[in-house]
């Protein structure tokens, strides 16, 4: 008999989970409450002309596996690659340029301190060393405290290898992965802008300062990508990032997957103690013998049917000091440059904090309540790479800035809060680059209430919950639970809720669909 799964939730990771259920033959169909699939992966056409990553926008976390598997490029995936990648203009007319390979970017780094040009290629060989070691544990379930078996003890086994693998940097792994970005930061580099630079990684999409415990591992977290073949390389999708969601859901049809649109489902609807389908807002009802949710804890939680299996859900950090602004501009932006030194464009641009007391300030103003004084700011221009964004002439742009207090969805003060962050990222480009608010021809501004109303991410929480150091592998969501199982029976998680994590990466959508395989005796 062909087993019926309903997935609840078309972002990307119940996209890859759709594709490989039906690969296997089970009879999947998918329902999003919007009227395109992709969650937070998408590309939206705001104003006439204009196609928007409306949320995520850029890609490097998303696993090679996947692709090669799925046949993406034949289902029309395209990378843009960025070279370089990293750009921070300085008042002075100065740029700290990186991504363009080790040996430029000593050079570049050299311009600020000799000693942190020196330190560098130590550097890369540290994360690369841990990197090596941990990345094989992305692909697999991770290890369970709730049951004993062969296949956990084989994941147990398979920790102790990466463990292994790091040898004697074990020390060095620990402090980077549990302990604050700033200590590894100062540790190593004594130029400040160099510092700031990296910093952004360590906080991006977290309430939290380079100071604090934890932040080292979401800076590693987002070097762990390896577009190309190089770590850490970071690409725009052809297309905009909806281009990738278009790939996987070409694949997933492909494979006899059904994709319902503006299918939203109201509950998740239970027989004895197991998932037995769900309802929609239509008043539709559809019956399954597995449900799979794509959807983060909190909005998961809310729909089901029976109060203390609500409860039972494990908690999650939703904080998000985030604002995401969307842009058409009628000219690319000109910053203030030494004589004969342009300003490359076509990757990230790093505006705010030029050092790490920055960066610590801007967190305590929204720690305080208040939207940071000079915000931490990343521009891209995916039009520089992809013109088909934009008409001929104009350019598309996204400004990811933090620090927003965190406030509740409905408070009063989130209209004036949202206006000051608006003003105070456009005033820091502006700076930097005079003429690029003139240059404005539309403009969205999408904070944390935003971001939840929309996409549905609870508390506008990009990673689905905060990735904290008990909140990863075995313990994302809970070590109370067996990986990627809910406490429903019958209800499976698929989202960046479950391990390994936050951003558009697949891995919890591919090893989701793999553990039901594995349930199901097709494995």
């Amino acid at each position: 008999m062909t087993r019926r799964v309903l997935i609840v939730g078309g972002g990307h990771n119940g996209l890859v989970c759709a594709a490989y259920l039906s690969r296997a033959g089970l009879a999947v169909t998918l329902l999003e409450r919007r009227e395109l699939l992709g969650g937070a992966c998408v590309t939206e056409t705001l104003w006439p002309g204009y196609r928007v990553s409306r949320a995520a926008y850029v890609l490097s976390l998303f696993r090679p596996a996947i692709s090669r598997e799925l046949e993406l490029e034949r289902h029309g995936l395209r990378l843009l690659p960025r070279t370089p990648a990293s750009v921070t203009p300085l008042a002075d007319g100065r740029a700290l340029v990186l991504g363009a390979g080790t040996a430029r970017d000593v050079e570049q780094i050299a311009r600020f301190s000799r000693r942190d040009a020196e330190r560098w290629p130590e550097f890369e060989r540290r994360l690369e060393r841990v990197a090596a070691a941990v990345e094989p544990l992305l692909d697999h379930a991770p290890p369970a405290f709730a049951r004993l078996g062969p296949a956990n003890l084989a994941r147990w086994a398979r920790l102790g290898r990466a463990a292994l693998r790091l040898g004697g940097c074990i020390p060095e792994a620990l402090a980077l992965l549990l302990g604050p970005a700033r200590a590894v930061l100062e540790e190593y580099f004594e130029s400040e802008p160099l510092r700031a630079t990296l910093a952004t990684d360590a906080i991006i999409g977290a309430f939290a300062a380079p100071s604090m415990p934890g932040t080292g591992y979401v800076l590693f977290h987002h070097v762990m990508g390896t577009l190309g073949g190089r770590r850490g390389t970071w690409a725009y999708v052809a297309g905009g990032m909806g281009a990738l969601s278009e790939a996987l859901a070409s694949a997933a049809r492909a494979a006899g997957a059904e994709l319902r649109t503006n299918a939203e489902v109201v509950a998740i609807r239970s027989r004895a103690g197991r998932a037995s389908g769900v309802a929609l807002a239509s008043g539709e009802t559809l019956d399954a013998d597995l449900v799979v949710s794509g959807m983060d804890l909190p909005r998961t939680a809310a729909l089901m049917d029976d109060a203390a299996l609500a409860r039972a859900f494990p908690r999650s950090d939703s904080r998000s000091p985030v604002v995401k602004l969307n842009l058409a501009l009628g000219a690319l932006p000109r910053f203030g440059a030494r004589e004969g030194e342009a300003t490359p464009l076509s990757g990230t641009i790093h505006i705010g904090p030029i050092d790490l007391d920055g960066i610590e300030r801007a967190y305590g103003d929204a720690a305080s309540g208040r939207v940071s004084e000079l915000p931490v700011v990343e521009l891209t221009l995916p039009s520089t790479l992809d013109p088909s964004l934009a008409p001929a002439g104009k350019h598309v742009a996204s400004i990811f800035a933090q620090y927003a207090p965190v406030l509740p969805p409905g408070d009063a003060r989130w209209p004036g809060l949202r206006d000051a962050m608006r003003d105070r990222v456009l005033a820091a480009v502006e700076s930097l680059a005079p003429g690029f608010t003139a240059s404005i021809e539309q403009l969205e501004v999408l904070a944390a209430p935003d971001l939840e109303r929309i996409f549905g991410l609870s508390g506008g929480n990009i990673f689905h919950g905060a990735m904290t150091p008990d909140r990863l592998l075995f313990m994302r969501p809970s070590a109370a639970l067996l990986p990627y199982r809910s406490p429903l029976e019958g209800l499976w998680l698929c989202g960046s809720a479950t391990h390994p994590g936050g951003g558009v990466m697949g891995a919890p959508g591919r090893n989701a669909a793999r553990e039901i395989l594995r349930s199901l005796g097709r494995t």
